[in-house]
Formats: C-alpha cells, structure tokens, sequence
C-alpha cells in the first residue's frame, strides 16, 4: 500500500478509541429497551434521491427523523415523503447537529461510502450502506475492522443474501447434489450505463440545487457533467466500480456462502479496449480459491457486456441462458439458476424431475431490511454486515484491479497485498482530495 494508507493504518487505533469513549455520551433509543417511549430507531438518509429512497422505504417500520442529499432536485421526492425529517446537505453538519440519530443509511455513490460510513461508525451509529460497500479495497477493510471495534450494527444493500434461493442452493449442495464444485461461472447484463469512455471536455453549468463540490467529497476535482449525475458514475474509476462492483456482490454472497470462500489466491481478467478513466465495455475475471475443509480449490468466472459464459453440458438446445445468472459445475452434475432471485434447477430437466431436495436444514431470512433493523436493536448480526459484506466487497474489487492490469495476480489476502505486481498495489487505494481523509 502506498505511505498514505500506511499512515492511514497507523492512525486507526488511536481514532477508534476516540471515538468509541465520544460514542457513549449520547444515549440511542435502541439501548434503552422497552422503556423508550418508543422502541423504534431513529434513522438519518444520506443519498436519498435514488437507491436510498428504496433503502429508506425497506426500513419503514423505524423513525426516519433527517435527510442529507447534494442534489435538493433529486431528492425532492424523499423530502416530501418525509415531511418531519430534517433536510441538510452536508452529512457531517447532519451528523453534527442531530445526536438522537441511532442509525445511518447510505445511498450515495461508491466513491463517498467509506468517508460516511466510517465518521458514522465513530460516532457509534448503525450502518446500513448500499454495495459494493466501499470504492477501493484498503476501504472495505477499514470499514471491516471499524464495524468489529465499534460493534455497531452493520448491512450491506445486497438484498439477495436474505432470498430462498441462497439457502436453497446451500443444502442441494452441501447435500452432494452435483458432488464436489470446483467452477462457478456467473453473468450479468450489467452496464446499463456508458462505459468504455473518454472525459468529455465541455463544461456545461451545474444545475440549481445540486452541489458539485460536495457530490465530489474525496474525489479528484473535475467539471460537472451530466454524463457523471445521476446515475452514469457506475461507469467512472473516479466514482465507481463498473459492472462487476454493481453486481458482484449480489453474485458472490451466493457463491461465498454456498462454497465457505474466503480470500483468492490469484485472479487475472481480459476485457474490450480499456480506457483511463472508465471500466471497459465488456470483462471477463477469473478468481482461484484454495480448498477449504472437505471443499476443493474452484475457480469462479464472470462475464459482463454481454458476454456469456460456454453452455454447460446437459443444457438442453432448445434452453437459453438468461440475462444474468449462475451456473455450479460439479463432479456429478451442474446447476443453472439465478442470484438475485430463485430459479436453479439441475441440468438436464430429467435430473431435476428425479431429484429430491434435502430438508430444510437453514434458518430463513426475516428479511434483509428488518435483519438490520432488528441488529440495530441488539438482535443477531444481519446476514450481510461489514464482516462479510466487506470480503464480498474486497474480492470484488480485486476483479477490477485485474481487469486494470490484465494479467494473472497473486493476492495475499493475510497481508492484504499482490505479491507480484507492485502498481496493482498503489490501486488498491487512492488519495483524497485536499480536505477529505478516512
């Protein structure tokens, strides 16, 4: 890593002991149990003129109580539909001024997820973030150690971790139902959005009521764009992930928990022509993880850009491979099916005609927004909280870095490090803008 997240690194313990004692001072709703005069949380959106709204909107049965958005057009709606919530710009002023705040849900774009996250943490609230948690990996795994310091309550927005389907493909294949995995191949539709791009150069006036600076945070500075707001950052390195960070998570808390992953070993990628400053237009990313217990080593696949992985054998001719989806290769047999929702069956059909399901052996979900919810109010961790959301998040983003350097990497995950390519490191990171720090 570079000297400035070193530096970083060195601060952590020092900030998080601070901020743990200034934690204490207020006293949420939640810790006071049933003797609250109301035993709700109260929540603050930050980001809430898109995905936040929805966000909020899972959360409906909590007390929504401010809303922070630098975009006062965007986010008119929200505004309305929470007329007693405060409104600001700035998330720190909100933090600043509004200590009843137990709980925090961030909407914002990938590059601001960290630098909200973190100051929210410290103050000891609650974090629900949407994905991929963060922007670079050295974030997802401050944010990782901060939750564990902290114990705040944590969730990632990857909704698909709370669905059937994930603990349905758990007990198929733990049961032996296509024997022993050693690939995964998973596809996405994704961009929906401009990718393999130049920076424009004109320089249009920023819109009334959007303020550029702030949407920027700890970005480097560039003139507004409507090609950037907003919702084409997606595409942009500067603010996003690309492809891969909008859907990767959804795919890989499937095959995470299905498979017991943890770090990768190696990964490498190739991708249409690249660009400086955006994600390519289409990829392809190959992670290697060793074996794990009775497990083997298995290599997970992905294409995006309307790339598809090679239909597997026992898919029948007259069967298409969808839009998105997962396909299990094991030493008896392969499962076709979904990640965002159900749909997996044994291929062919004549196997999945004779095949009896184990019983159900897992807990189910009671949903991905009341796990959080509920953890905020001294319940069990929610399924997807910076523990794992912040690995999801890591493995991710060691995608784009190779997708960056097009060439197989040796990552060591202990020592969070490539052992074998000293610019893939300095990508694990960035420098902030002049104001804004972790």
């Amino acid at each position: 890593m570079n000297e400035r997240t070193r530096t970083s690194l060195s601060r952590r313990n020092f900030l998080a002991a601070s901020a743990s004692a200034f934690a204490f001072s207020i006293v949420p709703s939640h810790v006071l149990g049933a003797d609250a005069p109301s035993n709700k949380v109260n929540l603050a959106g930050v980001g809430v003129g898109g995905m936040g709204r929805g966000y909020l909107e899972g959360c409906s049965s909590e007390n929504v109580i401010a809303l922070c958005d630098v975009d006062a057009n965007y986010a008119a709606g929200t505004f309305k539909q929470y007329p007693k919530a405060k409104i600001y710009t700035d998330y720190r002023r909100m933090l600043d001024a509004e200590p009843g705040i137990d709980g925090v849900v961030i909407g914002t774009p990938d590059h601001t997820h960290a630098v909200i996250a973190l100051q929210a943490m410290k103050m000891g609230k609650h974090v629900y973030c949407a994905k991929p948690l963060t922007r670079t990996v050295y974030e997802s795994h401050l944010l990782r150690e901060t939750a564990r310091e902290t114990g705040v309550a944590t969730q990632m927005s990857v909704q698909s971790d709370a669905n059937e389907s994930q603990r349905m493909l758990c007990e198929w294949i733990w049961g032996g139902a296509i024997g022993k995995v050693r690939e995964v191949h998973v596809w996405s539709d994704r961009p929906i959005w401009p990718q393999g791009l130049d920076r424009p150069k004109d320089t249009p006036a920023v819109p009334k009521g959007l303020d550029w600076d702030l949407w920027l945070g700890p970005a480097p500075h560039r003139p507004y764009h409507p090609i950037y707001v907003p919702f084409k950052w997606r595409g942009w390195w500067d603010f996003g992930t690309g492809a891969l960070g909008d859907m990767g998570c959804h795919a890989f808390a499937h095959i995470a928990k299905v498979l017991k992953l943890g770090h990768p070993t190696a990964v490498h990628a190739s991708s249409s022509k690249l660009f400086k400053e955006t994600a390519p237009a289409a990829s392809i990313v190959h992670w290697d993880f060793p074996a794990r217990g009775d497990m083997p080593a298995v290599r997970v696949n992905w294409y995006d850009g309307g790339l598809r992985p090679e239909r597997p054998a026992g898919l029948e001719d007259n069967r298409q491979l969808g839009s998105e989806g997962l396909i299990w290769i094991g030493g008896e047999g392969a499962i076709v099916g979904g990640f965002t929702g159900g749909g997996s069956r044994l291929i062919p059909e004549r196997r999945m005609k004779d095949f009896s399901p184990p019983p159900k052996s897992l807990a189910r979900s009671i949903g991905h927004y009341k796990e959080w919810c509920q953890a905020c109010k001294g319940g069990p961790a929610a399924g997807c909280s910076f523990e794992f959301g912040g690995l999801l998040t890591q493995v991710v983003l060691l995608g784009n870095i190779a997708i960056r350097r097009q060439h197989n990497l040796l990552w060591d995950g202990e020592h969070m490090r490539f052992t074998n390519d000293d610019e893939a490191n300095e990508l694990l990171h960035a420098p902030y803008r002049d104001g804004w720090t972790l």
